[in-house]
This record gives structure tokens, C-alpha cells and sequence, in this order.
């Protein structure tokens, strides 16, 4: 991998998205005619530094996947701008893409299908190094997919096995280590965690953050998952039909929402404090439809705040007096922060009464009595075990 140290500088951000849009066509009617479109990406403007990680988060279906498959021209925007180190995607032919694409890379959201079935690790891994012609000879392909499997926490004998021999935890370190097999600046982790068990989610983000401290990598971290967010990213975007309602840093989203969207976000967060009482301001209604959003602000059909004002005229992304938050809301100023109400102080908090209520349990527990033998489990030869005795096939590698 590239040390920070031998990476370009860049002036201004390393990534700038301006106005994207990106619309669907819904064909129907007689002969299937294009009848309507939906706008899955409305505008949505944003900036990444280099070494800096950018949560995208909002509910499911709000175009946060289509906005950083449209960065990396996965999907073809409809209109705006992509710029990289100065650089226009959108601009650029087949041939300057695929040389783009070595500093650009996405992690997919699902492990099970984002790797080939039919293709060893080491093929899946290499197959970059193939297409960038970054290893001339056989020696030096083997031994850079040993160091990127060593790398994301894997051995050196996976090389020759098959996905399916993996659990979904591994697919994903090994998705993570088809992406940095090129040197990227920018990293999509489009949902990488999602799919994930908790724990194991754990440790894909602590690897995520290693990989960025050692390499300088960028990541748009998209997820729905806040309490995630809130351990990786530095600044954080919501979004909400297509559109961005707010951006601000990490710390002060968390402390202060000031959009009435993330604050109902924030506010569904279950919190560990059993002996403490909020009130929530919950929304009403369903999300509305993509194919007919609402006019003006498209909140507005379920924030309990909005006016005339809002049902009419769409409110631009405004930012503070010192630019570190920006909010797409007319009256966002106005709008005070939830407080939590103070934990109960009369009588014995909850938590107290269940902290006793374990000690009086944990007394009554008898003293263990002789440890019982040990049952030896009976090993069989088959399953994958048996790959990493075979032999090398140069085969997988084609």
C-alpha cells in the first residue's frame, strides 16, 4: 500500500459532489412508454477532505446507495458534478474512468453476493492487479494478495478457497481487501456493516478505522445505522427523499440536531439508561412516495413544525455563522434542540433496584461443584479443511 506520506497533496477537498441528480424512468401505458421518472437523488451537494470519513445516513429507500454508486459512475448520473482532485467524472471517457477507478473503490453491501462463486479469493483479490497491470510477474501477484489477505485479518491458505467456505463476517474483509488492492484515496462502504451480526460489526469498523489511520483513506460511510455512524465518521449527512436535510460535524449532530428530521432520528435511539425518562417528538405518517414527492420542502408532510411556507418553497442548504453546520429548513433556527428530561430522583433509581436485585441472586447461587469430564469432539476429515491441504492450482488464477 501507498504510505500517507507518498500520497499527493490536494488543495481543497479530495472529493466535491455539486447538485447530483439522478432520475429513474417508469415506463407504462401503451407500448410501455417512459410515463414518469423518479428523482432517487435530488440535488444532493457535498464535500470530503482527504483522511476524512463522511457518514451519509437516512431510512431506507432515501437514495443514499444511488448517490455513491453516481459518484463512482456505477449508475450514470442524470445531471451535476463529480469532481476528484480536480478532476470532472463525469466528464471522462472509458478509458480515463478506468484509470480513475484505481483511486475510487467501493465496499458493497452484501458479502454473500458481491463476490463470484466460481472464483477462488486469490482470483477475486488479483483480478485488479490483472486489470491495472500492477503485478509483472506470477511472484509478485501471490505475494500481494498474501499481504492484503494478511492485511484485513485473513491467512495466506484462503487464497484458495471459494466464498462460500467464508462466513459473512470474512466475505466482508474480504470484499475490504478487493477494494484496497488497488491503493485507493476514496473508499464507498455502501452498508459494508448492515449485514453483519454486532460483534462482527465491530470488527470491520475497528478495521475500517486502522486501514484509514495507516493509509490515509477517504470513506463515504453510508449506513442507517446511526449508533455506527457515530463511532466512524467525522461529519455526517442526513438525507431524506433524494435530498440532504443537514450536515454538520459528528459531535455537534449528536448534541444539537437542529433539522426536525434528525432530531426524530436521533430521538428513536433506544439509550442504555434504564433509570432515565425522555419525551420524543415522534413523526407521523409514512414516508411519501418517490414517484410523487411533496411540493416545497418534502418534510413538510410530517414535521410538526411546518407552515405555509413550507408546502410551497423548497428551503436551500443554509449553513451557520461559522459553516461547520448547514440545514435545509426555513425555521431551523428557531426550532430548539430535544433535552432529555433528568433521570427520577426519588426513591431508588431502576438501575439500583436491578444492580441489588443481581447481588441477591449472585448470593444464592451455590459453590460449583467438580468440573465434569471433557467430552472429546470428533473432528472429520472432510469439510474445508480439506482445501488448504490441496494443492496449488495455477487455474484458479485465470
Amino acid at each position: 500500500m501507498r504510505a500517507i506520506a507518498d500520497k499527493r497533496p490536494t488543495e481543497g477537498p479530495l472529493l466535491r459532489v455539486k447538485d447530483l441528480t439522478k432520475s429513474f424512468p417508469i415506463s407504462g401505458g401503451f407500448l410501455s412508454r417512459q410515463a414518469e421518472y423518479v428523482r432517487a437523488v435530488d440535488g444532493v451537494s457535498f464535500a470530503i477532505n482527504s483522511g476524512e470519513t463522511l457518514g451519509l445516513v437516512g431510512e431506507s429507500g432515501c437514495g443514499k446507495s444511488t448517490t455513491g454508486r453516481c459518484i463512482l459512475r456505477l449508475i450514470e448520473p442524470s445531471s451535476g458534478e463529480v469532481w476528484f482532485e480536480g478532476k470532472d467524472v463525469t466528464a471522462l471517457d472509458r478509458g480515463a474512468l478506468r484509470a480513475l477507478s484505481r483511486d475510487m473503490q467501493i465496499i458493497f453491501q452484501d458479502p454473500y453476493a458481491s463476490l463470484d462463486p466460481r472464483m477462488t479469493v486469490g482470483a477475486i483479490i488479483g483480478e485488479a492487479l490483472t486489470i491495472h497491470q500492477l503485478a509483472k510477474t506470477r511472484r509478485e501477484f501471490e505475494d500481494r494478495v498474501v499481504q492484503l489477505l494478511e492485511t484485513v485479518g485473513l491467512n495466506a491458505d484462503h487464497m484458495r478457497r471459494y466464498p462460500h467456505e467464508f462466513s459473512g463476517g470474512q466475505r466482508q474483509r474480504i470484499g475490504i481487501a478487493r477494494a484496497l488492492a488497488v491503493e485507493p484515496r476514496l473508499v464507498v462502504c455502501d452498508e459494508a456493516v448492515s449485514a453483519l451480526d454486532v460483534s462482527v460489526q465491530a470488527q470491520v469498523v475497528n478495521l475500517l478505522q486502522d486501514l484509514q489511520r495507516r493509509y490515509g483513506l477517504a470513506y463515504l460511510f453510508i449506513a442507517h445505522d446511526l449508533a455506527v455512524v457515530k463511532h466512524i465518521a467525522d461529519r455526517i449527512a442526513v438525507m431524506y427523499l433524494g435530498r440532504i436535510v443537514e450536515t454538520a460535524p459528528k459531535a455537534a449532530l449528536f448534541a444539537a440536531p437542529r433539522h426536525p428530521y434528525t432530531q426524530a432520528l436521533l430521538e428513536a435511539i433506544p439509550r442504555p439508561e434504564p433509570g432515565a425518562t425522555r419525551s420524543r417528538r415522534l413523526v407521523g405518517g409514512d414516508v411519501p412516495s418517490m414517484l410523487t414527492p411533496p411540493s416545497g420542502c418534502h418534510f413538510h408532510t410530517r414535521c410538526p413544525h411546518a407552515r405555509e411556507r413550507c408546502r410551497v418553497e423548497a428551503p436551500a442548504l443554509a449553513s451557520d455563522a461559522d459553516g461547520g453546520r448547514a440545514v435545509a429548513c426555513h425555521y431551523w433556527r428557531e426550532i430548539a434542540p430535544p433535552a432529555d428530561r433528568p433521570a427520577r430522583t426519588t426513591g431508588p433509581s431502576l438501575a439500583a433496584e436491578r444492580l441489588a436485585w443481581l447481588q441477591a441472586a449472585f448470593a444464592s447461587v451455590p459453590a460449583p461443584g467438580p468440573a465434569a469430564p471433557a467430552v472429546a469432539a470428533s473432528v472429520s476429515s472432510g469439510g474445508p479443511s480439506c482445501r488448504t491441504r490441496r494443492p496449488f492450482d495455477p487455474r484458479c488464477f485465470r
